[in-house]
């Protein structure tokens, strides 16, 4: 999958929230080999190589990862940057960038093999292998279940709620609820749906937006395992926005019925609250 034991990661933006998580990256086993900050080259932090650029840290440590905490002002060049090195996958925690600096990077990546996961996200985690965000470990175990979730809140409970049941994960990405995001809900689907190690997917979306029903569609023509899944804002009362800048409801278009009737249509149930889907997760293993 995408994050793993190959993965060689440097951090950009080592300020106080990338120290604080990098460092929790480095004990939950992630290989982070370096740091990207301008003028520091040469230098330590907290036992973090320095280097001046992101080219530079590639070079001398073969990073093949990154994940940025550059505040918004700073953080497309950053991102940029990052896709210039030609890096595998890029994480960008970052909340608050303009779309239309969005739109360059799309137009970027278009051409581009690197994946990126965000922006304003939580970032990946394969239990107990490597963690590549900000997740907070201990709700998360290794075992077969693959997620994919628009909320980084939603990713903490609901995983949390698989791990109590017995169920682990191979690797859930928490790909952020901006507009316009690198990697949307159907290719996240799409890397779950081909990893071998994944027996079963949990797609948690929300409304706003088609990608959902463009996961669905993918879904009903490709699966090749079980899903289950989840909309957030059910209850929303129409004309009202929730807390991400991309649910936002236009028309009949990215509804909670249209997505709900999208998934059903693939055979794919739909839970009505969180605590159902370990329930669910559990009928679709045994009726594999």
């Amino acid at each position: 999958m995408l994050v793993g034991a190959q993965t060689r990661l440097l951090v950009q933006g080592l300020g106080r929230e990338g120290a604080f998580h990098a460092g929790r990256m480095l004990e939950y086993g992630t290989k982070v080999v370096g740091a990207a900050k301008p003028g520091k080259g040469g230098t330590k932090q907290d036992g973090i190589p320095l280097f001046d650029s992101v080219a530079q840290a590639v070079d001398a440590t073969g990073a093949n990862a990154s994940i940025i905490f550059v505040p918004a002002a700073g953080a497309p060049d950053a991102i940029l940057e990052a896709l210039d090195a030609q890096l595998d996958l890029v994480v960008a925690i970052t909340e608050g960038i303009a779309v239309h600096e969005m739109l360059t990077i799309a137009s970027v990546l278009e051409k581009s093999a690197s994946v990126l996961v965000g922006p304003n996200c939580p970032g990946l985690i394969s239990p107990g292998t490597a963690k590549v965000g900000i997740m907070p470990a201990e709700n998360f175990s290794p075992g077969p279940v693959g997620f994919v979730s628009r909320s980084g809140t939603l990713t903490y409970e609901i995983a949390d709620l698989l791990t109590k049941a017995g169920l682990g994960q191979t690797t859930c990405i928490g790909i952020g609820g901006d507009p316009i995001i690198g990697l949307p809900t159907p290719d996240a689907v799409r890397y779950l749906n081909e990893d071998p190690d994944t027996e079963v997917i949990v797609i948690v979306g929300e409304i706003g937006g088609s990608a959902e029903e463009r996961a669905a569609e993918y879904m009903r023509a490709f699966a090749k395992k079980p899903a289950v899944a989840f909309i957030a804002g059910r209850s929303a009362p129409p004309g009202k926005r929730m807390g991400h800048a991309g649910a936002i409801v236009s028309g009949n278009s990215g509804t909670a019925a249209s997505k709900v009737s999208a998934f059903e249509a693939a055979g794919i149930p739909v839970a009505t609250a969180p605590s159902e889907i370990p329930g669910m997760v559990t009928r679709a293993l045994a009726g594999r």
